[in-house]
């Protein structure tokens, strides 16, 4: 499906999106043309790298666009300062997808296919958050599914309508200029 421009608002803050350990190097490459496509700040690898495999399918050869950091282990992975870590993982602790706050800033990783994030990365994560479902899906799929959960719930769109077939609320229109409670304490 073809974007326009325009089409949603940019959010405040940044994403940027990874994995440790990918096995499968197709997945890897879907990932990082949703995340392309989704507005990633940044994509990473943690001992896994991109391959020329993987960029088969990624079509939209996304590390031209986007930037792409490889880290060899966990202890070498640097994010921006204010950047918080979260851990997309299926364990009973994790707060569950639909619940979570995304923070403004972050970086979201994602496990092998064949495995979990190892201890040392959760360990590093500020937040650990699942996907409700019975099993795994691919990492593509998971990594996609995060990306459009902070589209939806930290982008400016209208509201959805009570019934199906109802049109959306419009978004009030934005209002230039300093916050009332600003031009109340210049007034005074």
């Amino acid at each position: 499906m073809a974007a326009s421009a325009g089409q949603f608002e940019p959010m405040r803050g940044y994403f940027g999106i990874g994995v440790e350990g990918i096995s499968k190097p197709m997945n890897l490459g879907n990932l990082f043309r949703s995340a392309h496509a989704f507005g990633a700040s940044f994509v990473f690898t943690v001992d896994a790298h991109y391959t020329v495999r993987g960029a088969l399918s990624d079509t939209s050869k996304s590390p031209r666009e986007v930037p792409l950091y490889q880290f060899e282990t966990v202890a070498e992975l640097s994010l921006p300062k204010g950047c918080e870590l979260v851990g997309i993982e299926l364990l009973d602790e994790a707060e569950d997808l639909p619940s979570f706050r995304h923070p403004r800033c972050a970086a979201y990783v994602l496990g092998r296919e064949r495995g979990s994030l190892s201890p040392a990365l959760l360990a590093r994560c500020d937040h650990v958050v699942r996907i409700p479902m019975r099993f795994c899906v691919n990492v593509a799929t998971a990594g996609a599914i995060v990306m459009y959960d902070r589209l939806i719930s930290l982008g400016r769109f209208a509201r959805r309508p009570l019934i199906p077939g109802g049109r959306p609320e419009p978004l009030p229109e934005h209002v230039h200029g300093a916050p009332p409670a600003r031009k109340a304490a210049r007034a005074q």
